[in-house]
């Protein structure tokens, strides 16, 4: 197997076959709670509204003195949100009421204040009949103590953060975050920001991989750069496994070539190897295995293979153990031009859409694995299946949203 090109179905089968979700969990606030899993049922705790509540403002009645229009009421007092009524409604009396406040004794409607016209300081006249409830909202209407609000393995956000914070929570418990290890590896590779020498080149690749583990749910730890020393590799192993990480993923290094230590290092170190080399294009050499309880992708080190191989491999793997349900990334278009045949290999072509309302999409000019403005600019991978026939215009095709919301 790890001398074969394995097809990508057969690798990512392989790769989540084992996986299963991290264990632990954690309390967070509620503002720090947004974007992770629940990993217990929440009840309320509280009765929302607490009591019966006015809607609108106006005047709490008794229904039966406004069942028709022409009533005048008495008004013997008022009652604000934050308040509590100091007289009960009766026969022929009215209290003002304003919204959010609770509905006196006594009471069993709310005429709104565009309903009435005032007689006098403290009388009003009944201009349009309303009924028995009408304009409160009674007590338990949302929910009530105890009540099954959020289950476990919800995706909090806004909205649910937002009831949680309604009922009584503070603080929720929240999975833990898979954590990913990331290690680029070159001698040529200087950091972002670092003006690259004599024959190195910034190391980009890490900056999207980072980006791309986060918006899946993980936590991510920058292991820096290795240089091309298989003592060097050592120690940022030892570094991942003193972090606990559930995934190290590498960059670059994991080809054939002499200078190529990942592959051997770690398994020198007791990596247990699944696979390595995929029928894809960009990406061929990736590399996949399980060194003790800390699964391993050695991705290739042109920085559009590693975002590729990201993007099909880590993001399926991060997001179950994340305990997140799979991002639906592909979609279908309809080709803008004609496209040559496709080789042995399933190929990830950066694209663009011409038309988005008709689904119209064309390859970017260069397909070339280095070009890292041609990924910046496309839009979607154009999934070509291995010897797929030449495409016309017009003809069907499957594509790979890029977009954070891809879904």
């Amino acid at each position: 197997m790890a001398n074969t090109l394995l097809p990508v179905e057969d690798a990512l089968a392989i790769l989540l076959a084992n996986a299963r979700p991290v264990s632990g969990t954690e309390m967070l606030a509620l503002p720090d709670a947004d974007g992770r899993i629940l990993a217990e049922d929440i009840l309320a705790r509280i009765t929302q509204p607490p009591f019966s509540a006015s809607a609108m403002d106006g005047y709490a009645v008794r229904a039966e003195d406004v069942e028709t229009a022409g009533a005048t009421l008495s008004v013997i007092g008022t009652v604000a949100a934050g308040q509590t009524p100091e007289q009960d409604v009766i026969p022929g009396t009215a209290i003002r009421i304003f919204t959010g406040a609770p509905v006196p004794p006594g009471a069993d409607c709310v005429v709104i204040q565009e309903d009435t016209e005032k007689r006098g300081e403290h009388s009003i006249l009944i201009t349009e009949a309303a009924a028995k409830g009408a304009h409160i909202r009674p007590a338990g209407q949302d929910f009530r103590d105890g009540q099954l609000l959020l289950a476990r393995g919800r995706l909090l956000d806004a909205r649910s953060l937002s009831l949680a914070a309604a009922a009584g929570h503070g603080a929720l418990p929240v999975c833990r975050q898979p954590r990913i290890a990331l290690l680029a590896t070159g001698d040529e590779l200087v950091p972002p920001g670092q003006k690259p020498g004599p024959g190195q080149i910034s190391a980009s690749s890490g900056v999207a991989l980072h980006s791309l583990a986060r918006m899946n749910g993980a936590q991510t730890l920058d292991l820096g750069i290795a240089r091309d020393d298989a003592a060097d590799l050592r120690a940022a192993v030892d570094r991942a496994r003193d972090w606990n990480a559930d995934v190290l993923m590498t960059i670059g290094g994991a080809s054939v070539g002499d200078r190529d230590l990942v592959g051997p290092t770690l398994q020198s170190i007791g990596m247990s190897l699944d696979f390595w080399k995929i029928a894809m294009r960009p990406g061929k050499p990736l590399m996949v295995g399980n060194l003790g309880d800390m699964k391993v992708l050695g991705l290739p080190g042109n920085p559009v293979s590693a975002f590729v191989c990201t993007l099909i491999f880590a993001e399926p793997l991060i997001r179950k153990l994340a305990n997140l349900t799979p991002r639906n990334r592909l979609h279908q278009a309809v080709a803008a031009g004609p496209i040559e045949p496709n080789g042995p290999r399933r190929h990830y072509m950066r694209g663009r859409f011409t038309d988005r309302a008709n689904g119209l999409v064309e390859p970017c000019e260069s397909q070339d694995s280095s070009l890292i403005a041609t990924l910046a600019d496309a839009d979607c991978l154009i999934v070509r299946p291995p010897g797929d026939e030449a495409i016309k215009a017009g003809d069907p095709l499957s594509v790979m949203m890029l977009a954070r919301d891809a879904d």
